[in-house]
């Protein structure tokens, strides 16, 4: 049996037929938005972040279901602010493989929005739930720097 759902994605509403079991990740990437990964299923690495409503949530443990009436957020529907914070990561090397970057460009322009000049532990405590196997977080951090100093301005 699936569900016939409306969802308001990036400003655009969809049609979408699915399961009542269905994760928002699943929907998402059928729709053609990429940028939501998997990494987990278990809501440990970070990759299937976006927003509802404005607040970050891990896609792969969202009912689609529960998505209906609700505002949802891709970095599609970012992409001028995304470009930007994407060159200041790889401007301090911080792309490296890139995987996790989609999840964690998400949290940190949900950390802009909220905080405007969070303090280096600020930033390290946000981003807890973003996994990177390929970095010490030094670069990335630096980069996210880089992105909040700017955007501040």
């Amino acid at each position: 049996m699936s569900l016939t759902l409306q969802l308001n994605v990036n400003g655009q509403l969809y049609t979408v037929q699915a399961a009542p079991d269905e994760m928002l990740l699943t929907t998402l990437r059928n729709l053609g938005l990429y940028s939501v990964r998997c990494g987990c299923d278990t809501t440990n690495c970070g990759l299937c972040t976006i927003w509802v409503d404005g607040e970050i949530i891990l896609s792969c443990a969202y009912l689609t279901v529960r998505a209906q009436g609700h505002t949802i957020t891709t970095l599609e529907g970012l992409k001028e602010e995304a470009a930007f914070l994407g060159e200041c990561l790889a401007s301090e090397g911080a792309d490296q493989c890139g995987y996790c970057t989609t999840g964690m460009m998400m949290s940190v322009m949900a950390l802009r929005r909220k905080k405007a000049h969070p303090t280096d532990q600020e930033i390290k405590d946000f981003l807890v739930g973003n996994l990177c196997r390929c970095t010490g977080y030094q670069s990335q951090l630096r980069g996210i720097r880089k992105y909040l100093e700017a955007m501040a301005q």
